[in-house]
């Protein structure tokens, strides 16, 4: 897992000034308008309301849209679609698996997007639940390891394993803690309590194994169906096991 941690960390720094700052919002804005619908409209009653803002702040957000967002969901404003959640699996180049979350109000587009963005990059799809098994449910909480208070997988781990903790590893510019889903609101309090910043907390899917990938090649063929996915607007989020080694990634970074 570790070489598609710093993938990620490096594309979400990336997802600020480039093109794919759009879907980003666009992103982030469902995920409020969900937890909203879902959980009510106050985030001070609403642990994943609450999660989801500080998320969509922390990635530049505007106010005014965090709030429409939330009003939509509420009824409070017109215009809120009827999001539903999908989930669909697949293999990349090298045997990676890839688990991949929509949230879309047409489900017949998101099978046929999720599909063609897998099959012509390299992937294939793969039978139902034979993916899923190899991921557990889990609750993530990312800690910027250079934030206002800098912070070590030691410092986090003894802040954290009181709230819950069940593993914490640092992937470079973050520290991630991992915890049982309904553990992550503890445990993200007990991030903030220490005086650590976090870059989101919430839950997601943690492979229980990973694939080792050798070589730059099969590495740029999965990246592209992995991009290809993270491209479509209905796709939230998009989780593989591939395990990359650091110069094959510095090998990639720099081209």
């Amino acid at each position: 897992m570790s070489g598609h941690s710093k993938w990620a960390t490096t594309k979400h720094k990336k997802a600020a000034i480039d093109a794919k700052r759009g879907k980003l919002f666009a992103r982030l804005i469902k995920n409020i308008e969900v937890a909203a619908r879902t959980g009510g409209a106050d985030p001070a009653g609403n642990p994943t309301l609450y999660d989801a803002i500080q998320k969509a702040k922390k990635n530049s957000v505007p106010a005014d849209n965090i709030d429409r967002a939330v009003k939509r969901a509420s009824g409070a404003e017109a215009g809120g679609a009827d999001w539903a959640t999908i989930a669909y699996e697949a293999y990349g180049p090298g045997g990676v698996a890839v688990l991949i979350e929509c949230l879309t109000d047409n489900k017949n587009r998101s099978a046929s997007d999720v599909r063609i963005a897998v099959t012509r990059n390299g992937g294939q799809m793969a039978d139902v639940g034979s993916v899923a098994r190899l991921f557990n449910r889990k609750g993530v909480v990312k800690v910027e390891a250079h934030g206002a208070k800098p912070a070590t997988e030691d410092d986090v781990l003894e802040a954290t394993l009181d709230a819950g903790a069940e593993d914490v590893r640092d992937d470079g510019d973050v520290i991630t803690v991992i915890s049982e889903p309904n553990d992550l609101v503890e445990v993200r309090k007990a991030v903030q309590e220490a005086g650590f910043d976090y870059e989101e907390a919430e839950v997601g899917f943690v492979p229980t194994f990973t694939q080792a990938i050798t070589d730059k090649t099969t590495a740029e063929k999965l990246f592209k169906v992995l991009d290809a996915l993270e491209d479509l607007d209905d796709v939230q989020n998009v989780y593989s096991n591939e395990d990359i080694p650091d110069d094959i990634l510095a090998q990639l970074d720099e081209e």
